[in-house]
């Protein structure tokens, strides 16, 4: 009987051990928020411009308000992709998912996100690039209350060659999924932050921070993670 006793007693305990680290797995597999940086890479943006952009994303991720606020939410951890487009008919390129709670976790996404080698090129193909953008949110594994991808580029979409997604299409498909979609227009095209706000914008609080031109897209980025992430809407995302 004693030793029956001993066995039932230890897989109670394997059991409960078990039950811990299955709890513990699927816990980290949930987030306060999914983000999805979806970057342009096409034909206007020379190898220069396609640094400070990365660049700048790998900056605004090391600023101390911002890392408050990936810690301001219930779960104080965030995910976030960087997915790379161009033209329509070209594959895209992904950082994959980084999972940011800790200074060390954040300054790896930095550390890999300012040395990203850029792989893409061609046309604006920017409704494929958010339709590959909300791919990566659905295929992820990742649970959140909130999702969003954010675009920046310079300029609008080019027109398509053959039958893609475009955006009209890939904003159905963010408004039907419940994504918002922000938008990081970088000014030196005619008229793109006007297009921008007509053509990128989907969901309930989405919104626009305007770039003057890539010496400026850090800071601009900076400012709209701080918006984007913040859980606590007291926070001042403009200092």
């Amino acid at each position: 009987m004693l030793k029956v006793s001993l066995s039932q007693h230890c897989l109670g305990l394997i059991a409960a051990v078990l039950l811990c680290l299955s709890s513990a797995s699927a816990d980290e597999n949930r987030v306060d928020l999914k983000l999805v940086l979806a970057v342009d890479a096409s034909g206007s943006v020379d190898q220069q411009e396609f640094a400070l952009q990365m660049g700048g994303i790998a900056a605004a991720f090391r600023d101390p308000a911002v890392r408050e606020a990936i810690r301001s939410g219930p779960k104080k951890r965030i995910a976030v992709n960087v997915t790379v487009w161009a033209q329509h008919e070209v594959p895209k390129d992904s950082t994959g998912w980084s999972v940011l709670a800790t200074d060390s976790d954040i300054e790896r996404f930095a550390a890999m996100v300012g040395a990203f080698p850029r792989r893409v090129n061609g046309g604006t193909g920017m409704g494929s690039g958010l339709a590959a953008a909300l791919h990566a949110i659905e295929s992820s594994g990742i649970e959140a209350p909130r999702e969003i991808v954010d675009i920046s580029g310079d300029g609008a979409e080019s027109p398509a060659r053959d039958y893609v997604v475009m955006m009209p299409q890939a904003r159905q498909m963010a408004s039907a999924r419940g994504v918002v979609v922000n938008g990081l227009a970088i000014l030196g095209e005619t008229g793109v932050d006007q297009w921008y706000r007509r053509n990128v914008l989907v969901g309930q609080g989405s919104f626009m921070i305007v770039a003057q031109d890539y010496d400026d897209f850090a800071e601009a980025m900076r400012r709209k993670l701080l918006r984007e992430i913040n859980h606590d809407a007291r926070l001042s995302y403009l200092r």
